[in-house]
């Protein structure tokens, strides 16, 4: 194992999507994203993915030059159009405009619409959060989960992130899960660790529930909470392709493979300044706050995380990253 700072991450992944081909600010913009992902310990989001992401830009699956564009078609709703683009850039572009209609309107939307995958849909809410906004989020993926009592892939993963600010800069309370029982990675991880997985995360091609990775794979996930992590993956999928015009989970490759089409996915985002309505949003974030700590062992999510400065990375893992750096091979 190997012991890198964040900020080398940050340098080595930049570097990597560069010589892939990417425009020197989008790399940037990129690269923050995964340093952020591994600076709390979400691995699958982080250098896991840089290596997709590099050999994506080399096929062409995703443009590293094109410039995102941004719309307004009403007040309070912002568009962007991050034309096959990454995510991050798009949603970078878009930022300032989305803040600015929240500021003014007292609630505004978010519409990224035709990117690459955003990975870490968590890291776009905090920096709402960040401005002193509460925002929800959703995106979808390439199908992986069948309906209960199905077979067939239908929706993604499909994640909801909700960041809620603290009143100081930071965050009280924030997460970002899956609608699915588990993340896909965590699946292809343990299929490379030739391990198994739990019951109730998946079932085969046949609809049985299965421990095996390999089935799992070849078979679907399964909704969290059965009947009620499907509607809420549903539910994802309306806002983040209806919503915003994007493609639906059955219509995307997977989402690591080096070619195919673009993934031209979206993501859609709910803004709210907490003050608009009336002035007790603290007092009643509060509220809430101490009825949980006062039990031992207990916390609101994403109460009190704190970054990390270095990470700890797989000797492998750094030496794929650091070849990344050198362009295509």
């Amino acid at each position: 194992m190997q012991l890198v700072t964040v900020s080398e991450i940050e340098d080595i992944s930049e570097k990597a999507l560069r010589a892939h081909g990417a425009k020197e600010w989008i790399a940037k913009s990129v690269a923050l994203a995964i340093a952020n992902s591994e600076s709390y310990g979400n691995i699958i989001c982080g250098l896991y993915y840089l290596e997709s992401y590099c050999l994506q830009l080399e096929s062409g699956r995703v443009n590293g030059t094109i410039d995102p564009q941004v719309s307004i078609p009403r007040p309070g709703s912002i568009l962007v159009d991050a034309k096959y683009g990454f995510a991050q850039a798009a949603f970078e572009c878009a930022l300032p405009e989305a803040i600015k209609a929240a500021q003014t309107n007292g609630t505004a939307s978010l519409s990224v619409a035709h990117s690459h995958t955003c990975t870490s849909l968590g890291y776009f809410t905090s920096q709402f959060a960040a401005a002193g906004l509460l925002a929800i989020g959703f995106t979808n993926a390439s199908a992986v989960v069948a309906p209960p009592g199905g077979n067939k892939k239908v929706i993604g993963t499909n994640p909801v992130a909700m960041s809620v600010p603290d009143g100081q800069g930071g965050l009280s309370v924030h997460f970002d899960f899956s609608t699915s029982a588990v993340a896909l990675g965590k699946i292809t991880m343990a299929k490379a660790a030739g391990e198994k997985i739990p019951l109730g995360w998946a079932v085969d091609s046949e609809g049985i529930p299965t421990t095996d990775p390999e089935s799992a794979l070849s078979g679907s996930l399964v909704s969290a909470g059965d009947y009620k992590g499907w509607g809420l993956g549903v539910l994802v999928e309306i806002l983040a392709a209806g919503i915003t015009g994007s493609v639906n989970s059955m219509d995307v490759n997977g989402l690591k493979l080096t070619e195919g089409e673009p993934h031209g996915l979206g993501q859609f985002y709910f803004i709210i300044d907490p003050n608009t309505h009336h002035s007790d949003f603290g007092a009643r974030l509060a509220r809430l706050s101490d009825a949980v700590e006062l039990q031992k062992g207990a916390r609101l999510p994403g109460a009190k995380r704190v970054p990390m400065d270095k990470i700890t990375v797989s000797e492998k893992l750094w030496q794929s990253v650091v070849l990344l750096g050198n362009g295509p091979r």
